[in-house]
């Protein structure tokens, strides 16, 4: 193909194979040519030893290829992880802003052209970075991805690493039986939402108990053994060594340890997984992150979809409306498409019913958490 148009310069052809009866050339099919290095290049330097994009740059230039096919050779085994600011507990809903915290693994050699405090917008592709491992088998690459992508941190957006962490680990993948189909037949198990450990918890506990800036009264011990006011205090009654957090919004209940010493002495390791804003405590787990606060009940709701409250998952675009004011919908009934970061999504119907509000318009753009429509409930 390349021949025939005279193309000279780096690229990637494409095929699609049936292997169900051997590889076999009438079972070979071409796909596409793509005039460009691809995304997963990477893998190719790191088992051939030479830099693509050096050598695009030096054909690009005039010059000839360094090296001929006959020169290059594969040692070891690569393998690459896309670091995507997405949810996959949300059925892998994009999240974009500004990214407060961002810190990936130095075990892995890292592609990315984002940083700390950069922005991760609606409108282009969601890559954060791109996490390439190098080793001398699949199984001990897989093992050095996965190790990798636990040590991902980035908040507030959140990022597939824990998903991809449990995926380089199931049986069939290690095993390089793989097909297309490997996430369906375990999505359940590799979607299903991380919680933090009850030792997480314990020094997110321990955090809210001792750090000075959750004190809001008084002090036990100076100035440095801080308890707040919120912490169970009773009057004429023993404190209680209880702390109830908001964990991602839930309210979670952790005994504190009164313990001062072991507190300081966890906080003095480099290496913990916990930050502090404020009266917000991150905390970071085998790719995952968990924001704690004070649980504190000051009543008010939010709107959800079992109350007919249709919102935007994500800042977007609105590309499609499907319905209007006063129309009766069914259950799955599609009422509005968004498009954000090259992908569609649509939000259908919580259940039967009559669209009472709609806020949409087609070629709108929307912030996360707008109400788009809401559905009063058929009797």
């Amino acid at each position: 193909a390349a021949k025939a148009v005279d193309y000279v310069g780096a690229g990637t052809i494409e095929f699609i194979a049936d292997a169900s009866e051997g590889l076999r050339a009438d079972r070979i099919w071409f796909m596409e040519m793509n005039t460009r290095l691809q995304v997963e290049h990477p893998v190719t330097e790191e088992i051939t030893g030479v830099d693509l994009v050096e050598w695009q740059l030096r054909v690009a230039s005039g010059e000839v290829l360094p090296k001929r096919q006959d020169e290059l050779s594969i040692n070891g085994w690569a393998m690459e992880a896309r670091l995507y600011a997405e949810n996959p507990a949300t059925g892998f809903l994009p999240s974009v802003g500004r990214l407060d915290f961002l810190s990936l693994p130095d075990t892995l050699r890292i592609d990315t052209g984002v940083e700390k405090g950069g922005d991760v917008s609606a409108f282009y592709d969601p890559m954060i970075a791109k996490l390439i491992a190098t080793g001398s088998s699949r199984e001990e690459v897989a093992d050095k991805l996965a190790n990798g992508c636990a040590l991902v941190r980035c908040t507030p957006v959140k990022t597939n690493s824990w998903f991809l962490g449990r995926l380089l680990r199931t049986a069939e993948f290690l095993a390089g039986d793989v097909t297309t189909n490997l996430i369906n037949e375990h999505l359940e198990s590799l979607i299903a939402a991380p919680e933090p450990s009850s030792e997480l918890l314990q020094q997110a506990a321990d955090q809210a108990a001792y750090h000075d800036d959750f004190n809001d009264g008084f002090a036990t011990d100076g100035n440095e053994n801080r308890f707040s006011g919120w912490l169970g205090f009773r009057l004429n009654a023993k404190r209680q060594n209880k702390i109830h957090l908001a964990v991602d919004g839930a309210r979670v209940e952790v005994d504190f340890a009164d313990d001062l010493a072991a507190y300081k002495s966890y906080w003095a390791d480099d290496g913990h997984d916990m930050m502090q804003w404020g009266q917000t405590t991150t905390m970071f787990t085998d790719g995952a992150t968990f924001v704690t606060s004070p649980f504190r009940a000051d009543g008010g709701g939010t709107a959800t979809a079992s109350s007919g409250s249709i919102l935007s998952p994500m800042p977007g675009k609105i590309i499609a409306v499907e319905v209007a004011a006063g129309q009766a919908v069914t259950k799955g009934q599609k009422l509005v498409t968004l498009e954000a970061m090259k992908m569609e999504h649509s939000l259908t119907a919580p259940f039967d019913g009559t669209v009472a509000e709609l806020n949409a318009e087609a070629g709108g753009q929307v912030s996360e958490g707008t109400l788009l429509v809401r559905i009063d409930k058929g009797e």
